[in-house]
């Protein structure tokens, strides 16, 4: 046990790292692109909110990418693997495709074409990255892997100011140049060092496939009348909706409550500091900035908090301190109350951030949908981001803005509810095997 313990922790590990690499490459070209392709844009519309669904095209075609290409990659079977198949060719793709953005910005119709295709490719690729980190790490340390991704995804907010600030204003083309190089980077380095053919997960998925056409065999049935190895969307959907046990129905609830939640209170920050705390603009853009380092600090201990005393006990505490910051952030409703509120509801949200998506994965009943999970939870989370900040806008319309912190937590608490039952539900389940 001693001998083959640190040889597999480091495995899992190394291969954290390069996870975190590659998303930290993805998301350094997406928050670039929601900084700087806006004044792109405004070069040739005026409405801001024809400006605003150009800009939302991308959420829109994740919702109906993602999964669908995560479910392709659970099913794919080569000798690289599932994922690095789709990686090694849509990373780069969308590199050259975020690269031409700045050049097609002269013709309105060939800036929405090539946005419209780099939000195409990269959307189909980004739960493939993630799902790596279910192929490789084992359950029990599944929360650490997602905050070292998690806090490689929150960096990127950091760089692309950085190129925003240092590079936009003289050299516009070569700022786009940099994140692309950075995908560019990430990719070979992935590419190189990476079998996927050779993780836990891919083994386990070859093993079902086999136990399907032996028990296919058994009955004399032809094996390619067994169970297909790579279940589609709609049966994995089903699959959750008609579950009586209900856990992995009311996590994907969660997910969209609480990313409702997180959502609205980042997109109604700023007119709440001007509204509620009579901010300028540009003061109150930056209420949120401190909030962006607690997360960044809490990210990782509330990863191993979660393997002490349980996931779903760290994301309630999480969730709650979240609610609990943003009625006490009403409370003192001052522009410096108002960023303590947001660093500690930060640091709250930071314990479901990284520990959801891990629940899901460790709830899905085989290794052959690892993917499909992790574009349902992107799925659930762009849903929040799209019904959050109209749910709690309606909301303000009802009570002004000075208790819009107060909505936001009443919505967040309606997720605490719903994995309180996913907890019970599982706490129950325990019981019964034990028995």
């Amino acid at each position: 046990m001693s001998t083959t313990a640190p040889p597999v922790r480091h495995a899992q590990t190394r291969i954290t790292l390069l996870v975190a690499l590659a998303v930290f490459a993805q998301e350094s070209t997406w928050n670039f692109y929601d900084a700087q392709v806006p004044p792109l844009l405004r070069e040739h519309i005026t409405s801001a909110a024809l400006v605003g669904f150009l800009m939302g095209m991308d959420n829109l075609l994740g919702v109906f990418v993602q999964p669908w290409l995560g479910n392709r990659s659970d099913g794919t079977r080569t000798s690289w693997g599932r994922r690095m198949p789709y990686l090694v060719v849509g990373m780069p793709v969308a590199a050259l495709l975020f690269l031409v953005i700045p050049h097609a910005a002269a013709s309105l119709p060939l800036l929405v074409g090539v946005m419209f295709c780099y939000a195409l490719v990269a959307n189909a690729f980004k739960p493939i990255a993630e799902s790596l980190v279910p192929d490789f790490v084992a359950p029990e340390k599944r929360s650490r892997a997602n905050a070292a991704v998690k806090i490689a995804s929150s960096l990127t907010v950091i760089v692309a100011a950085l190129i925003s600030l240092l590079v936009v204003d003289e050299h516009p083309a070569l700022a786009f140049a940099i994140p692309s190089a950075l995908m560019l980077v990430s990719i070979l380095v992935l590419g190189l060092t990476v079998r996927d053919s050779r993780s836990p997960g891919y083994q386990a998925a070859l093993a079902e496939d086999a136990a399907d056409a032996a028990g296919a065999a058994q009955d004399g049935r032809d094996a390619a009348d067994a169970a297909p190895a790579r279940p589609g969307v709609r049966r994995v959907v089903l699959d959750i909706v008609r579950d009586p046990d209900r856990s992995r129905l009311l996590m994907m609830i969660a997910i969209l409550l609480f990313g409702s939640a997180w959502s609205a209170s980042r997109a109604l920050a700023t007119p709440y500091g001007m509204e509620a705390l009579g901010l300028s603009r540009g003061d109150a853009g930056g209420l949120l900035l401190p909030s962006g380092v607690a997360f960044l600090l809490a990210a990782y201990p509330t990863a191993l908090l979660a393997e002490r005393i349980g996931r779903l006990r760290t994301m309630m505490i999480g969730m709650s301190l979240f609610a609990a910051a943003m009625a006490l952030g009403t409370v003192a409703q001052t522009p410096a109350g108002t960023v303590v509120a947001f660093c500690v509801g930060a640091a709250g949200a930071a314990a479901f951030l990284v520990n959801a998506v891990v629940v899901l994965w460790n709830l899905a009943p085989s290794a052959r949908v690892m993917g499909t999970y992790a574009g349902l939870y992107a799925v659930g989370w762009a849903g929040g981001g799209f019904v959050g900040p109209a749910l709690v806008g309606g909301m303000v319309d009802l009570t002004g803005w000075t208790l819009m912190l107060v909505d936001v937590a009443v919505v967040a608490v309606l997720g605490v509810l719903a994995v309180a039952r996913v907890e019970a539900l599982q706490r129950r389940a325990d019981t019964a095997k034990a028995v």
